[in-house]
Order: structure tokens, then sequence, then C-alpha cells
């Protein structure tokens, strides 16, 4: 474990070396100055999305995951148009409860 230890420090001290360098090549002022070439006016695209479809690719996702019990259970969540758990989720502490009486 302790060469695991050492690879993943190592690593770990190599990304942030190679963030600070990222960080000092963007914030030199030559590179502003392409910025300013390359995009005359500040602009960025924003993208919007409704839950709607986010709820619908994550059911494409879910669906070709496989089937498992879990992912059925996400799968009924994604396709409910409102889905509230709460009365599951005091059944199951009720439960819990009972169990640990017992």
């Amino acid at each position: 474990q302790t060469k695991d230890y050492a690879a993943v420090k190592q690593t770990r001290a190599d990304e942030l070396l190679a963030i600070a360098d990222t960080i000092k090549i963007l914030n030199d002022d030559d590179v502003l100055d392409l910025f300013k070439k390359a995009l005359p006016a500040a602009s960025l695209l924003q993208v919007e999305t409704s839950r709607r479809e986010v709820a619908q690719q994550a059911l494409k996702l879910v669906r070709a995951a496989g089937a498992h019990p879990r992912l059925d259970l996400i799968a009924i969540a994604l396709k409910g148009k409102k889905v509230n758990f709460d009365k599951v989720i005091e059944m199951i502490n009720a439960m819990e409860d009972t169990l640990k009486k017992e």
C-alpha cells in the first residue's frame, strides 16, 4: 500500500504542477491578446435544457445500462412526472425503528 500511496501522491503533485502551469499560461498577457483577437466580443455559448430533456437523457442511459433493481427504481422516478418518495422514506424509517426495538 505504501507503493500505491507514493504513486498517488506523485500523481497528485504532478497534477497540481500542471494546474499551476496552466494558470500561469492563461494569466500571460500574450494569451490575453490572443483571446481578444480570437473573440472580439466577450461571449460564451450558454445552452439551456429543460428538466424533462435531462430526465429523458438520463432514462436512456439507465435503460442502456441493463437490468438492475436500483436502476429500475431510478427509471420509475425518471418516467414519472411528479415523484415523491416521502411516504416510502417514512415507511423505511419506521421499519428501521421496529427492527432496532426487536
